[in-house]
């Protein structure tokens, strides 16, 4: 059953389609942005390692990591706050400072920190818009990373530096990255909400041309089966 918030942000998408439509004839969702692979990466390593990705709604940023082979899990929730305002209401206010994100646990052997930061700022969102993506406003759809330590954090932002000196972006990337302090799970309803919900028309429009774009992309990356939160605890 959709919550108020998520009748606020399926109202805001019919709107900003709306306007497309009249605007331009036909709306489009964005299309992906063909980047080059960073040229600092993280060494294989062994075991599970974890990132944290924030892109807007994380309903689509889950479902393309979900599909990237390498990946263990990836879970919807908040990052950048306060464990009391982990909550989706509270956090779709955007007075929390928390984000909504993405938790990434993955092989090191099979996928890269390195390749999943430019499977996120190819296809996952766009990283020059600063506190929105698409029909979603607020500071809780910013665009930000999460770092688990001093590599990762060299490995990202030596990226978004190569990305902005190459102008592979029109506009500058506006991606912070920031130490991971804390990620907190969100509700149920929201893991696996892409998979769950093919027909939803928010995940329609705006999430299932990024799982498409990431099978063109990058084919010896995608796998069609995801790996689901709600699967994985079964």
């Amino acid at each position: 059953m959709p919550t108020s918030s998520h009748r606020r942000r399926l109202a805001a998408f019919l709107a900003a389609a709306v306007v497309s439509l009249s605007a331009c004839g036909v709306a489009a969702a964005e299309e992906a942005v063909v980047i080059p692979p960073p040229a600092i990466d993280q060494a294989a390593g062994s075991g599970t390692e974890t990132a944290i990705f924030a892109g807007g709604c994380f309903w689509g940023v889950q479902g393309v990591f979900q599909h990237v082979k390498g990946v263990k899990s990836a879970v919807s929730g908040y990052a950048g706050g306060d464990a009391k305002t982990a909550q989706y209401e509270t956090v779709s206010t955007g007075a929390t400072g928390h984000a909504e994100s993405v938790q990434v646990k993955f092989d090191p052997n099979q996928v890269s920190y390195g390749k999943l930061l430019q499977i996120f700022f190819s296809v996952a969102h766009n990283p020059t818009q600063l506190n929105f993506q698409g029909p979603d406003r607020g500071t809780q759809y910013r665009s930000a990373l999460f770092v688990s330590d001093p590599e990762q954090r060299k490995v990202a932002e030596g990226y978004i530096e190569q990305l902005d000196k190459a102008h592979v972006f029109a506009q500058p990337i506006v991606t912070k990255v920031s130490d991971a302090i804390g990620f907190y799970p969100a509700e149920a309803y929201h893991q696996d909400f892409l998979t769950l919900n093919p027909t939803y028309p928010y995940i329609v429009y705006n999430d299932l041309p990024k799982i498409e774009n990431l099978k063109s992309l990058f084919p010896a990356d995608y796998r069609s089966q995801p790996v689901l939160v709600l699967k994985a605890k079964g």
